[in-house]
């Protein structure tokens, strides 16, 4: 008889084990993307570094929202991560407003001076003189008034 724990490699997670991994990588997951849009890290798709405080604040709305919906029924360690995490990304989010305030607004190149135009008149065209066929094509005039 083999006497193995729940925390071998060998044995599977418990259903509540397994929700608090869900969860805690959900916490992860929303507060990493929060610091992204607040240019704090870089687009892992793009590796450039964005700006969408907007899209930011989304992303700490909804944890906010999990913290109001699951109070009472997180385990401490759920607790202390989703506050120890609401709390960076809200002073993150702060700061990445205070300085989007006092960042310079980038002033706009000038413009390219105009190209100066090109003030000779075109060629005059001649025109071949009309053959039978487009000169009895041009004859059809339709007449709006009584005849």
């Amino acid at each position: 008889m083999s006497n193995e724990t729940k925390n071998s490699p060998d044995s599977p997670m418990t259903q509540a084990e397994l929700h608090t991994a869900m969860f805690a990588q959900m916490v992860m997951q929303f507060a990493s993307t929060a610091l992204m849009l607040m240019g704090r890290m870089p687009n892992p798709m793009t590796g450039k570094t964005e700006t969408d405080l907007d899209g930011a604040r989304l992303f700490i709305d909804q944890l906010e929202m999990l913290e109001a919906k699951t109070k009472g029924n997180l385990g401490n360690e759920e607790q202390h991560l989703l506050k120890q995490n609401l709390m960076t990304i809200r002073m993150a989010f702060v700061e990445s407003v205070k300085s989007a305030k006092t960042a310079p607004t980038p002033t706009p190149a000038p413009a390219p001076a105009p190209a100066v135009a090109d003030t000779t008149p075109p060629p005059l065209e001649t025109k071949p003189s009309d053959t039978s066929e487009e000169a009895s094509k041009k004859k059809f005039t339709k007449s709006y008034g009584n005849p």
